[in-house]
């Protein structure tokens, strides 16, 4: 299985060419895999093939916890990876979620950008949804004794030929925007941007519209960028500033949503843009402080896990205690009530001994 995150090879060198994927409606980008009997599900099971960006994928699930117990494990594939030729790669968002069937507002999803590749040909989540949640008595998510599983793929960047010959246009499927502060920031699958023919150069580098006054922004703050990149090969430029500008929309993510993982692949996506010849110092320190940032907090969250398990410790050691005290309670009451008893008894005696002290009998009393 592939990390859980984004995969970056140091090259995009050979014969194969980068290309962007035709756009797709919403509906051509979703696939639903309804998992009939899950409750007998043993082994893994793999969904039927589905086409989209000219892709064919498949989904992989583990009913019964693939690298982890008690969890529903499921994954994105390519299809027929196996046979596929050397050096493909594949540049995809995608989001996998588990429908509750009652509200989606409660459904589980989750969601990556990432690259597939010969060594990450499958990727998704061990612990896609805890089996006690999902099998939980009418907790939405198994209905009829069926799981109803949702994937939906962006696919960004082809690098090699597509499974399903389709239109190839100019642009990939994306949006991103420069917020106050120079960060890119954008949204998975939530909005689909209109078809753009126009190209613009921006120091040498074709963009699309929706990306040129990022671009412009990341020039002007950091002119010296790209002086030292020297690759001619358009694909190869756009690929790279593609990878620039998805590595920063990565970053702006909040700590929650970005896992060490991610951040490990994003080191990578760095040195691939200073092996290409960006200079990406700042970037590279920006990295290191949302790393630092992500420890403190995974550091956080271990010390709050640590204090919790004490706590519960104490507050059952709390709950024995107090149990004990009440069985002491009713004893110490049991006692009181005997020592009651006893000097009831007590006192009936003294009257028996004093009555005993009497003076003795005379002869008269004797003799009447």
């Amino acid at each position: 299985m592939g990390r859980d995150g984004f995969q970056f090879s140091s090259s995009c060198s050979g014969s194969f060419v980068a290309r962007s994927v035709q756009m797709e409606n919403d509906a051509d980008k979703m696939f639903t895999w309804v998992i009939k009997s899950f409750s007998s599900q043993q082994k893994k099971i793999v969904s039927s093939q589905f086409v989209i960006g000219g892709c064919k994928w498949q989904l992989v699930g583990a009913p019964n916890g693939d690298l982890k117990a008690n969890y529903l494990s499921l994954c994105l594939m390519v299809a027929d990876f196996k046979a596929m030729p050397n050096g493909w790669r594949r540049h995809i968002k995608f989001r996998l979620t588990v429908v509750n069937q009652l509200s989606d507002k409660l459904s589980l999803r989750r969601e990556k950008q990432l690259w597939f590749d010969e060594k990450s040909p499958l990727v998704g989540y061990v612990n896609m949804i805890p089996l006690s949640k999902l099998h939980a008595k009418n907790g939405g998510f198994l209905v009829n004794n069926e799981v109803k599983i949702v994937a939906e793929v962006q696919v960004l960047e082809v690098v090699g030929e597509l499974d399903v010959s389709q239109e190839v246009c100019t642009q990939p499927l994306k949006r991103t925007k420069l917020n106050d502060v120079g960060a890119v920031s954008g949204h998975f699958l939530n909005e689909t941007p209109p078809p753009v023919k126009e190209i613009i150069q921006v120091n040498g580098f074709q963009v699309l519209p929706s990306q040129a006054e990022s671009v412009k922004r990341i020039f002007e703050r950091h002119p010296d960028m790209a002086l030292e990149f020297r690759a001619k090969n358009q694909n190869l430029r756009t690929s790279c500033i593609n990878v620039l500008l998805n590595l920063i929309e990565t970053m702006c993510q909040s700590l929650q949503d970005l896992s060490i993982d991610d951040l490990g692949q994003a080191e990578k996506a760095v040195t691939y843009l200073k092996d290409s010849g960006f200079k990406v110092d700042w970037l590279e320190h920006k990295l290191e402080q949302v790393k630092k940032k992500k420890m403190e907090e995974q550091n956080s969250k271990t010390r709050m896990q640590e204090l919790e398990e004490h706590l519960k410790f104490l507050k059952n050691k709390c709950s024995d205690i107090e149990a004990l005290l009440e069985k002491e309670k009713e004893q110490l009451k049991d006692s009181k009530n005997k020592c009651w008893e006893i000097e009831a008894l007590l006192e009936k005696e003294r009257a028996k001994v004093l009555a005993a002290k009497a003076p003795p009998l005379t002869l008269d009393d004797l003799v009447g």
